[in-house]
């Protein structure tokens, strides 16, 4: 490999970790007013495995829920229960902010999107948990 290719590869390397690394800030904006807006600490948005936690109880879910994250490393099965256990959970975020399914589906998809826009829309705001700490999938159906 001559100078110039390996300039090249350097370069696209480089604006791929920038660009990376202004989506994880950005995200972590977003959480962090979403989470005020809720009334959590905005701080919890940087401390990984805790602001997970965190997003269940503004839901509704309990803390061990978190364990159903792992679904999907048991193949197919598990990965289809993944699957609808994160649209479960987008569309109950946004209901717990006082939206409807569609935009739940809306923060499953493009979820970066959709944060910002609870974080940053002042009609949008908290109203509660949106389950009893059980799993419903009679939203999806």
């Amino acid at each position: 490999m001559n100078d110039s290719a390996g300039a090249v590869l350097l370069g696209f390397f480089g604006t791929f970790f920038i660009i990376w690394l202004a989506i994880i800030v950005f995200m972590i904006i977003v959480n962090w007013k979403m989470f005020q807006k809720a009334g959590k600490p905005g701080w919890a948005a940087i401390i990984p495995i805790y602001n997970v936690i965190v997003l269940f109880e503004i839901i509704g879910y309990k803390w061990y829920y978190i364990f159903l994250l792992f679904l999907g490393v048991i193949p197919f099965v598990g990965q289809i229960a993944l699957l609808l256990f994160v649209i479960s959970y987008s569309i109950k975020l946004a209901k717990s902010f006082g939206q409807g399914v569609g935009f739940g589906i809306g923060l499953w998809l493009v979820n970066p999107v959709f944060v910002a826009i609870i974080a940053f829309n002042n009609n949008i705001n908290y109203v509660g948990p949106a389950v009893n700490g059980d799993i419903d999938f009679n939203d999806l159906f």
